[in-house]
This record gives C-alpha cells, sequence and structure tokens, in this order.
C-alpha cells in the first residue's frame, strides 16, 4: 500500500481512485463494510481502491483536553487499511485550518483538484468541513459521484469506535473483537523498565500505551508477535499503573512464556486476549509473585489451542 502525508502534487498514477473517505478508527466491520462498497465500485470501474483519513484523529484538534483514546494509532490503521485491500491511503494532517475549511473548497481542493477523485464513498452520515456543514449531497452537486453507505449495526445498534472503546474500558476483549471483525492489540517499542519483573523471576517487556484506548487496568492472557516471527507467543500481561509500584503512567507489561531475550528497542504486537483480574496490592512480595506464577499458569490453560489473530 502506498502512503501519502499530502493531497498536492501527486503522481498520475495515485489519482483518480476510488476513495473512500473516512477517520477509520479501529477499521471495524462498519468501515469495513464501507470499504467493501468502494472495493466493488473500482473493480466494476477498474480503478484502484484508495482510503483518505486524517492524522492525528480530529478530537485530538477539536478537543485536546478530552483525546478519543484511540483503537488504531496510525501504523496500525495503516496496517488494518491495507488488510481491506487498500491501494492507496492519503493520511493527511488534519490542524484547525482544515477544519475551518468550507465544504466546497473541500471538496473542490482535496476531493476534485487534488486526488481527481473518480467515485467516492462515504458513510451516509459523513459531516466534513466549517462546522461539520458539509454532506454527501455537496460531494455529488460538486459532479462528483458518490455512494453513501448506511451504518452497519449489530445487536440492532450501530458499530461505533466509542461502542467498541466502552467494551474495552471494561475489559470485554472478545465483545470488542466481534465489532472489530479482529482481534484488538496495541503496537510499541519495548523500553527499559524499573527490572522489578526481572528480579522477581518474571522479566516483562514494556510498552507504553501512546495514544491507543486504555482497557481495563488488571492483568490478562496475552499474545505478542515479535519481529520476524510468524507464530504469536502465549504471554501473561498486566496493563495499569502496578499498585505494589505506583507507575505515574500505565503501560503494558508483557512476560511472554517460555521466552529468554533482549527485546529492547523493538517494536512488538501485543495482544490482550482475556481478562484475568484486575490489578491489586499485596502484603508482600512473596504474595506478589506466588499471584504472578497463578496469573502465568491461568494464562497458559486459557490460551492453549487458541490461534494467534491474523
Amino acid at each position: 500500500m502506498r502512503v501519502y502525508g499530502t493531497h498536492a502534487g501527486l503522481p498520475p498514477d495515485a489519482r483518480g481512485a476510488v476513495v473512500a473517505v473516512g477517520n477509520f478508527d479501529g477499521v471495524h466491520r462498519g468501515h469495513q463494510a464501507l470499504l467493501a462498497a468502494a472495493r466493488a465500485v473500482a473493480e466494476a470501474e477498474g480503478r484502484p481502491l484508495a482510503a483518505l483519513t486524517f492524522e492525528p484523529h480530529p478530537r485530538a484538534v477539536l478537543r485536546p483536553d478530552d483525546p478519543p483514546g484511540r483503537l488504531t494509532p496510525a501504523p496500525l490503521k495503516h496496517h488494518r487499511l491495507e488488510a481491506q485491500g487498500v491501494e492507496t491511503l492519503y493520511s493527511l494532517p488534519f490542524d484547525w485550518e482544515v477544519a475551518s475549511l468550507p465544504p466546497e473548497a473541500f471538496v473542490r481542493d482535496i476531493l476534485v483538484r487534488g486526488l481527481a477523485s473518480a467515485h467516492v464513498v462515504v458513510g451516509a452520515d459523513f459531516r466534513f468541513g466549517q462546522i461539520r456543514a458539509g454532506t454527501p449531497a455537496d460531494i455529488r452537486a460538486a459532479g462528483l459521484p458518490v455512494t453513501a453507505v448506511d451504518k452497519a449495526k449489530d445487536g440492532g445498534e450501530p458499530i461505533s469506535a466509542s461502542r467498541i472503546r466502552g467494551l474495552l474500558r471494561h475489559g470485554h476483549m472478545d465483545e470488542a473483537a466481534a465489532l472489530l471483525g479482529w482481534a484488538w492489540e496495541v503496537w510499541g517499542e519495548v523500553v527499559r523498565g524499573d527490572q522489578r519483573g526481572r528480579d522477581l523471576g518474571y522479566p516483562t517487556a514494556n510498552m507504553s500505551l501512546g495514544p491507543a484506548v486504555h482497557p481495563a487496568y488488571g492483568v490478562y492472557a496475552g499474545q505478542v508477535l515479535l519481529p520476524g516471527e510468524a507464530a504469536w507467543r502465549a504471554a501473561a500481561l498486566n496493563i495499569g499503573i502496578r499498585p505494589m509500584f505506583a507507575l505515574p503512567v500505565a503501560q503494558v507489561e508483557a512476560h511472554i512464556l517460555d521466552f529468554e531475550g533482549d527485546l529492547y528497542g523493538q517494536v512488538l504486537r501485543v495482544r490482550p486476549v482475556a481478562r484475568l483480574r484486575g490489578e491489586a496490592r499485596f502484603a508482600s512480595l512473596d504474595a506478589l509473585v506466588a499471584q504472578m506464577a497463578l496469573d502465568c499458569d491461568q494464562a497458559r490453560a486459557v490460551l492453549a489451542g487458541r490461534p494467534g489473530p491474523g
């Protein structure tokens, strides 16, 4: 998948595509339905499939004191879009200047002049431009063919990123995965911690959650994919602040079962599969170590025979 960070000066073969437009945080089943509609148009017209999105998440700009907690920070979002068959991704910067564009300027400057869109596919409730005044009808009025896709539903309720965030924040991993259409994961670079896990006999690979949504804090049976490997490894994960040691910022700590090695500086994919328990403070380090042994045994049992995510 080719990724462009601008709509200006694109090469000819990066223009003239069928363009699906949206934020695509989560690339969940609702987004997948929209992308499937765009893919059908692209195949019928013999054109490439492209997606147009913005970074950072608009809410991070418009409501900086209340960021959403990303289901898919940019690298993971790109990965999931490519898995949906997107050939060209326009990941454009979002700022107040873009947010203030009148709808007609957004269509003229970005969709028409910049991307030379052959066909635009959006959600039926898609809104854009200054004070979110633009609608699919405004795109159509500019002379562009438009397909507006109704929201996908599950259990009678629309599938949305906010609904999935709520499930993750309550530790309901299977329910979140059912709406996503894939098993949620977090990507991050392994950083040096305080070595407490190693001192206790359970070394961990520590990662920041960054802009990702914080799932319910606690211990999880999880899976970890190391760089260059095809098979996911079983792990016991702690997500949170470790009440025994009071971390200032929540993080992911992955104890990879039956693994020894230096992972500092490497980017791991970590999938919390099932929440085993909440975070807790123990009366002593011996009690903590005993619980960690039980956590690892329970993680093995949960993960036994469970395949890695796609």
